[in-house]
């Protein structure tokens, strides 16, 4: 039995990846030669990937609207035949009325120097009905050479720039961003909130619970407790969509969005977070923080998150649109506390006096929560902070 690793082939010098559109094919299922295995798609085009050999699909290593690189093995092939090395993958066009015409003179100079379908369109003919003459492919293939080649030197000489690739933590939250964006109607509302009490609170405390308990005093842990408030009095919030299905979670998981040393961001999970008191949650989110930033956190302390809050005061922001940490369907961006000269009310009489204000910033997903749940949860939560007793005792 002989196996034959199926890649994607190269579609051009622009092309980086494709998105798998579907399979024609189950694995276990018998492919003849040529007959069409998969069909992908880029921002371009769609095209079709063919079997090069008569045999079996073993083995699927992506599914439908996967993102692929170019070159990567997306299937594998089986046959009692040997392989014969010749054998290309044969790659389709979808053309919608003309039909592609090359002369075998040009289809051989493009076999020898590996230039797909795909190139071979985009290269201008000078021929009869705009053909691709064989003056046209080596013209075609110099100028890439030479484009190649300049490309080189300008990075090689270039010393005004400096070219670093992405580290894999950068990577991945970068696509998992880019398919936030693609799969969530995003909607952000805003709410500003005195949390004054809050702030009192924690001047109060923060000293004698460190020396008491050997730990810092987060306000981070009182907003955890609000949104927990909110999400039980607003269930729908902490759902997750799955096509058309609405999945709403019996456990409220908060993931605490924490920034890294070296600029990469972290999302750790506290499970389970509505079962906790307020001690526990100051010693659960100060020792997520700390091993984070020491990159120790389990990996099974980073998933099954059902809502998030990212603190983006702590870069001195005052608020901002944060992009759904998927599948979830909401997040919540906490703007730096700042003082405010505000109108307060007693008694029918208006005094101005400085306050501490915040800003929320509520993302949520638009297929599943309309603007009256969206925009009312982070209003919940907002009513929650205003509403923290200033006299509140941290019982362990």
């Amino acid at each position: 039995m002989c196996e034959y690793n199926l890649t994607i082939p190269s579609l051009g010098e622009s092309i980086n990846e494709v998105t798998i559109i579907r399979w024609l094919k189950k694995e276990g299922d018998f492919i003849k030669k040529e007959e069409i295995l998969v069909e992908i798609t880029t921002d371009k085009i769609n095209s079709e990937i063919t079997s090069p050999i008569n045999g079996f699909l073993k083995k699927k290593f992506y599914n439908k609207n996967d993102i692929v690189e170019i070159g990567c093995i997306i299937a594998t092939l089986t046959t009692s035949k040997k392989i014969d090395k010749k054998n290309e993958i044969k790659f389709y066009i979808k053309k919608e009325n003309n039909k592609i015409f090359y002369s075998p003179i040009v289809r051989k100079i493009a076999e020898k120097e590996k230039i797909n379908f795909y190139e071979l369109e985009t290269i201008n003919g000078t021929g009869i009905k705009g053909r691709v003459t064989k003056n046209d492919i080596l013209t075609y293939i110099k100028n890439k050479k030479s484009k190649k080649i300049l490309l080189y030197k300008s990075k090689k000489n270039n010393f005004n720039e400096k070219i670093i690739k992405m580290n894999r933590i950068r990577k991945i939250t970068s696509d998992h961003m880019i398919y936030s964006k693609k799969t969530s109607a995003h909607v952000t509302s805003f709410v500003e909130a005195d949390v004054t009490n809050i702030v009192k609170w924690r001047e109060n405390l923060k000293e004698s619970f460190k020396k008491k308990t050997g730990e810092k005093l987060t306000i981070m842990s009182v907003f955890v407790r609000c949104v927990i408030k909110a999400i039980k009095d607003l269930p729908m919030i902490n759902i997750s969509v799955n096509e058309t299905n609405i999945i709403i979670k019996k456990n409220i998981n908060i993931g605490i969005a924490t920034a890294l040393p070296d600029g990469n961001l972290i999302v750790p999970v506290i499970k389970n977070a509505d079962f906790y008191n307020l001690f526990e949650l100051i010693k659960i989110i100060n020792d997520l923080v700390k091993r984070a930033k020491l990159n120790k956190l389990k990996p099974e302390e980073t998933k099954d998150g059902t809502y998030t809050i990212s603190n983006i005061g702590s870069f001195g922001n005052l608020f901002g649109t944060p992009i759904i940490h998927q599948p979830q369907v909401a997040i919540m961006a906490i703007g730096l506390i700042h003082k405010k000269l505000s109108i307060i009310e007693n008694s029918g009489v208006d005094y101005i006096k400085i306050r501490h204000k915040i800003y929320l910033s509520h993302s949520y997903d638009h297929r599943v929560i309309d603007g009256i749940l969206g925009g009312g949860f982070v209003k919940k939560v907002a009513y929650y902070l205003e509403k923290f007793n200033i006299y509140t005792k941290i019982k362990k």
